[in-house]
């Protein structure tokens, strides 16, 4: 009997020790869950915020500095607007450039209604010459080294655009291609921007005599210079470009707003470049028509 009362025994403990391991291991998975779900749902209120500051930065016309909110539906970000190469010598463009797209470099300032303006607090761009920088470091074959057009909108007489006018470069980092394409040479050499920003090739655009022809009461005058389109060619994958102007300084070419989202123990950073808007690259073209063109 008191064997029978022992295996009993045994038997409720071993019974015991099973539900109690299968009750922890729920409440475990429970707890876990818990957490997983509480730290998925903070990531989102961070990322959220983040967004919102973002929101802020992009709404708000001519304005530099800090946003903060710190109660944000229970997060909060901290939101920095800046402009995008505003009174220095040179500007990297931020995004990598594929063959026949373009990139848009302004040479007048833009007030904070958008419309295009020069004085003591919006300085333009005047000179007579700038390097345009292209192509990452490295080899590159006969058919896809990059060469570059550039094309300068220039107004006559300031302010009125019906006066507008347009001169193109190109040059080639493929001297042997130039026989036939009849682009200048970049004979520039490699080229580094801001100490850090390595570029393959480079050439000097020559806006005056001996160059694009421009006249020196125009490139001297605030507010004729317009804009630098600079259009990649024969590359076979997205190129980095840049322009250095050397002793000179260029306007404001956009704004960056960098924004940080924190929720309880999660943090989220977004980063948005808002660059100035220009005009699409076919209206540079001589003949441009939505249908076919018969001769």
């Amino acid at each position: 009997m008191r064997n029978e009362a022992g295996q009993a025994i045994l038997i409720v403990l071993l019974v015991m020790a099973v539900v109690l391991t299968v009750v922890l291991s729920i409440l475990s998975r429970s707890v876990t869950d818990v957490t997983i779900t509480s730290r998925g749902e903070e990531s989102i209120r961070a990322f959220s915020a983040a967004e919102a500051g973002i929101e802020q930065g992009l709404i708000l016309q001519g304005y530099s500095g800090s946003i903060a909110q710190p109660n944000f539906e229970g997060a909060s970000f901290d939101a920095n607007v800046d402009t995008i190469g505003e009174n220095q010598p040179s500007f990297v463009y931020p995004l990598e450039v594929a063959a026949g797209d373009t990139a848009t470099v302004w040479f007048v300032s833009h007030a904070d209604d958008g419309s295009l303006v020069c004085d003591l607090s919006h300085p333009c761009f005047t000179g007579s010459s700038f390097k345009v920088c292209f192509g990452k470091p490295g080899a590159y074959t006969p058919t896809n080294t990059p060469a570059v057009e550039v094309s300068i909108l220039y107004l006559r007489t300031a302010g009125n655009y019906s006066t507008a006018m347009i001169a193109r470069a190109t040059y080639d980092g493929n001297t042997g291609r130039t026989s036939t394409n009849k682009f200048d040479p970049a004979s520039g050499g490699a080229c580094t921007i801001n100490n850090d920003k390595n570029f393959a090739y480079s050439a000097t655009v020559n806006l005056g005599t001996g160059g694009l022809a421009i006249p020196s009461t125009i490139y001297n005058t605030q507010g004729l210079l317009q804009t630098a389109t600079i259009r990649l060619l024969y590359n076979d994958q997205p190129q980095t470009l840049g322009i250095d102007t050397v002793s000179r300084v260029l306007p404001s070419q956009g704004k960056k707003v960098e924004s940080t989202g924190v929720s309880g123990e999660a943090t989220r950073k977004i980063q948005v470049l808002k660059l100035f808007a220009d005009l699409p690259p076919v209206f540079q073209s001589v003949i441009y028509s939505p249908s076919g063109i018969t001769k």
